[in-house]
């Protein structure tokens, strides 16, 4: 646990850190901020990722210095050379991409730092707690251990990308007191300010992507009697808009914005089956309804990938398991099916129509 990972980091001079794929603010804060401290505190750090970060995150310091994975011998080299590879916000090997099997073979010693259910049990140690609000706040605590007068500017400010992003700006149920002293501490040490991290990561929308969020909100239908929100985006609204996959982000959070909605679902069409979004309201959970679908995530926001003979398979799959896994009234029987008006409505999309936004 904790005192391991401290040894590790006292008793070891070179370090491997990598994250899941598609990194999102909390994978690649709890990244920087580790790499960062790492190289503080005298140690020699290599970061190597399967893929880039969403674009919304290509400002945060130090992005520069994770290498995306382009099987060079330099990478291979670094990873070889490893005392301890650490892998964070992820548990599972397919997650990590091509770099997985890698860091799974080599002879550093392995470190998972997460705070996802149901961990792989290859790891050589694991810190993992399931009820830390995010990744960076277990970081911020290894710091703290260590040596929290090296937070400075650049550590600060990914520490609180991580933390923010993955609460839902401080929304959902793993927010704490403690958090909030937490967030605290890294603002004075780091002497930054909030607001300018919060609008370059969630205010920043390309024009495609505003015309894609328009026709996602088209889209939405309502079930349970308004308490589950769904919406879709297929990849003719995608290439139809000029948008990127990037684009999407967030847009299920419109949907979990309607009143009366208690939980929320985003479809994403793939070449190959669904990406699905779960969002809840605080005191609902959405982490074991994904997982039924081969995904996992937090209690408020979830995550699953799932390949099926056709999009609307999933979409009716998904929502007809809803029940079993929320409280919705109950008048509401477990086994409604989509109505006609909602089959009409997937056949739609699926044979490509296009609105005229």
């Amino acid at each position: 646990m904790l005192d391991d990972v401290l040894a590790l980091i006292q008793d070891n001079d070179r370090f491997f850190v990598t994250t899941h794929l598609g990194p999102d603010g909390d994978a690649l804060g709890s990244q920087l901020a580790l790499g960062r401290f790492l190289e503080k505190i005298g140690k020699s750090v290599a970061m190597v990722n399967s893929d880039e970060q969403d674009y919304n995150l290509d400002w945060m310091p130090g992005v520069d210095r994770v290498e995306v994975f382009d099987n060079s011998l330099s990478q291979h080299e670094a990873l070889a050379e490893a005392d301890v590879a650490f892998v964070l916000d992820t548990n599972d090997e397919e997650r990590i991409g091509k770099v997985g099997s890698l860091v799974r073979d080599a002879n550093a010693t392995t470190v998972l730092i997460d705070h996802h259910l149901e961990p792989e049990r290859w790891f050589d140690v694991l810190f993992v707690r399931e009820t830390a609000a995010a990744t960076g706040e277990m970081i911020y605590e290894i710091i703290g251990e260590i040596a929290p007068d090296v937070i400075d500017e650049e550590i600060a400010t990914t520490l609180y990308t991580a933390i923010m992003t993955d609460t839902g700006s401080f929304r959902y149920s793993s927010v704490t007191p403690d958090l909030h002293r937490i967030i605290a501490d890294i603002l004075e040490r780091g002497e930054i300010e909030p607001a300018p991290i919060h609008e370059t990561v969630h205010d920043r929308k390309s024009m495609p992507g505003l015309r894609l969020l328009g026709r996602m909100l088209n889209r939405i239908r309502l079930r349970y009697n308004g308490q589950l929100g769904y919406s879709v985006v297929t990849q003719r609204m995608v290439e139809d808009t000029g948008a990127s996959w990037d684009d999407k982000q967030g847009f299920v959070n419109y949907v979990l914005s309607i009143e009366g909605v208690k939980t929320a679902l985003l479809f994403s069409e793939t070449d190959d089956g669904s990406k699905i979004s779960f969002r809840s309201e605080a005191d609902i959970r959405v982490d074991e309804w994904a997982r039924h679908f081969g995904g996992g995530g937090h209690r408020n926001a979830a995550g699953a990938y799932v390949k099926r003979p056709t999009f609307e398979k999933t979409i009716e799959d998904v929502i007809d398991a809803a029940s079993d896994y929320i409280a919705f009234e109950p008048r509401h029987a477990s086994d409604e099916e989509l109505s006609p008006e909602d089959r009409s409505y997937l056949n739609t999309l699926l044979d490509g129509a296009s609105d005229s936004n």
